[in-house]
């Protein structure tokens, strides 16, 4: 300013002018504000978080002709709730919110409420970050922050995450002790099992499962952990399985003094896991001094199911499930089928079922689509407020047409469990289906944060942003993709979804060699398999040879059904594949 304060002064009213035009194109009021502040009004979210998208975008376009010393650029907070208008002013907690909001978001960026995103969730095109709780100036509750920034740069809050005087811990991934890589799964479960119990406390700020998971088989310091997630307390522990019994190791640290603040070991059979689990809640609580809400209470009391054999199946379903493969949803329905029959009011084990018979019905005709359907009723049925349950019913909606449905559960799931991966990774999948490519990339987007080790989402993710022209975004989603599928590759090297995906990239890279070694290993692996055979004719149509290409899509997609059809549609690996008389007849013939 000191410098330039003729200079600053116009560009700064130059702005102005662009804010208060942007707002008014959609549809807000402006009601004034001192010196580079503005207080804007919108009878939309969508519309309100729209326009601070476009203002920030014009203004870093504006910034990329001036010199870096006389670039500007602002910060945006947007809330939802009542406010009191007294003449040209807008007054009550509703602003004071915004504007504590305002001051989390980075430079140029962008910060919302969890009432705002709650309501944007699905009809914005830009992925948010979820940037965890809060405890801001004269606000008595803790407020929940999602952010954004343009152009690549960090979204990340200026601010630190935790309230320093609020009780805060943070659930590290517990180390499997029991010389089997195979039981990986059960101590991943217990973890999250454990991060979902603390997460349900009101006076408890505990980071995501996504932002623990970061550090799962990496050596870190506790004083790491505690300044990178903006907690005081680590928990981290072990869990050894062998036979009937189980081991299971627990330690609470204190990070400004860096002792323990308990510490114990439970020898039990494994029947007891459900009780240890509830053991570590409550001593976590009664060390914090946090009270709990009855409500609370009851919620991290509340078990899903009383066999421990049923949850370990369904657990294991879960692993098999998530491997994306034929052979491995037929394995995961069994271990599902097999948790129903300990135990047939298991809600999560109904949507594990629903979800492998949608995803057989969908690429091998092999489920009858009633039974899809009643798996996932039956699931909301004996619990309606179970998110899974709610994102497996909006899946099989998804794959019969019955759009607006489908539609309704997904939104019901995300409210419910805003982090839940499932509901991500399957509305993103219909969506991409759809066309609604916007829609696609943000919860592709946001099943990649969750879960560190996907390396599907980010594939599709580059996909979605090409259909959108992001090639830079497309880019960077390709590299990460590819670097998740190497490190999948060296855990499983027999993970035929990985090999075929992985060549996918090379091809799309120009990589053409590696892409033709990668997609022969996969076709020699799994020759008969329906994503394998697309996934090859994918890479085929990208090294230019289009006769191979169209021979096996020929495979692939008479047995396919309505989304593997939808989604040729909008793949753009098959682009050069359009005008060729034997694709266009190939579609035809498999048209619904």
């Amino acid at each position: 300013m000191e410098t330039d304060e003729e200079g600053t002064i116009g560009r700064l009213g130059a702005y102005r002018t662009v804010v208060d035009g942007l707002v008014k194109d959609h549809h807000g009021r402006v009601f004034g504000g001192a010196g580079d502040s503005v207080v804007a009004e919108f009878a939309s979210p969508v519309e309100a978080v729209r326009c601070a998208i476009d203002i920030q975008q014009e203004i870093e376009r504006r910034n990329a002709g001036v010199r870096p010393d006389r670039q500007m650029r602002f910060r945006i907070g947007i809330n939802l709730g009542d406010v009191i208008v007294e003449d040209d002013n807008l007054l009550g907690d509703g602003i004071n919110v915004a504007a504590r909001l305002e001051a989390l978001a980075g430079e140029g960026g962008l910060c919302v409420s969890q009432s705002i995103y709650e309501q944007i969730r699905g009809k914005i095109e830009i992925p948010f970050e979820d940037s965890g709780d809060h405890q801001v100036k004269n606000i008595a509750r803790n407020i929940r922050v999602w952010s954004w920034a343009p152009g690549g740069r960090s979204s990340a809050i200026t601010a630190p995450r935790p309230r320093p005087d609020a009780p805060s811990v943070a659930v590290l991934p517990f180390v499997n002790m029991s010389g089997d890589s195979e039981q990986e799964y059960f101590s991943d479960g217990i973890t999250e099992d454990i991060i979902t119990d603390l997460s349900k406390i009101s006076g408890l700020f505990v980071p995501s499962r996504n932002s623990s998971f970061t550090y799962k088989g990496t050596p870190v310091k506790v004083e790491t952990v505690a300044r990178e997630l903006g907690v005081r307390h680590v928990l981290e522990g072990s869990v050894r399985k062998s036979g009937t019994r189980v081991r299971i190791t627990a330690q609470l640290i204190d990070n400004t003094t860096g002792g323990h603040l308990w510490a114990e070991r439970y020898d039990r059979d494994l029947t007891d896991v459900f009780a240890v689990q509830d053991e570590i809640t409550h001593r976590i609580v009664e060390s914090l001094r946090v009270s709990l809400l009855p409500m609370e209470r009851e919620a991290i009391e509340k078990v899903p199911t009383e066999n421990v054999e049923a949850y370990n199946f369904y657990l294991l379903g879960r692993q098999f499930f998530r491997r994306h493969s034929g052979s491995s949803y037929e394995v995961a329905k069994r271990m599902f089928e097999r948790a129903i029959e300990l135990d047939p009011n298991y809600a999560r084990a109904w949507a594990g079922v629903a979800d492998c018979e949608s995803f057989l019905f969908n690429f091998y005709l092999k489920s009858p689509v009633e039974r899809i359907l009643e798996a996932s009723a039956k699931a909301i049925e004996l619990d309606p407020d179970l998110a899974e349950g709610h994102a497996s019913r909006g899946a099989a909606l998804s794959i019969v047409d019955r759009l607006e449905e489908s539609e309704a559960e997904f939104q019901t799931a995300f409210r419910l469990e805003p982090n839940l991966y499932e509901a991500h990774y399957f509305y993103s999948r219909a969506c991409f289906a759809q066309g609604r490519m916007n829609e696609a990339a943000a919860s592709f987007q946001r099943a990649s944060e969750i879960r560190p080790d996907d390396f599907e989402s980010p594939v599709f993710l580059m996909q979605s942003y090409r259909v959108l022209g992001r090639s830079e975004d497309a880019e960077a989603a390709g590299l990460l993709a590819f670097e998740r599928i190497e490190a999948e590759i060296k855990l499983r090297p027999e993970n035929v979804r990985a090999i075929y995906l992985g060549a996918s990239y090379f091809a799309s890279t120009g990589q053409t060699s590696r892409a033709r070694e990668w997609i022969s290993r996969a076709l020699l692996m799994e020759p008969d398999d329906v994503r394998t055979r697309y996934n090859a004719a994918c890479v085929y149509a990208q090294l230019g040879e289009p006769n191979l290409a169209i021979d096996l899509l020929g495979k692939a997609l008479p047995i396919g059904h309505t989304e593997i059809r939808n989604w040729v549609q909008h793949d753009t690996d098959l682009d050069s594949l359009r005008s060729h008389p034997r694709f266009i007849a190939l579609l035809e013939s498999t048209a619904g």
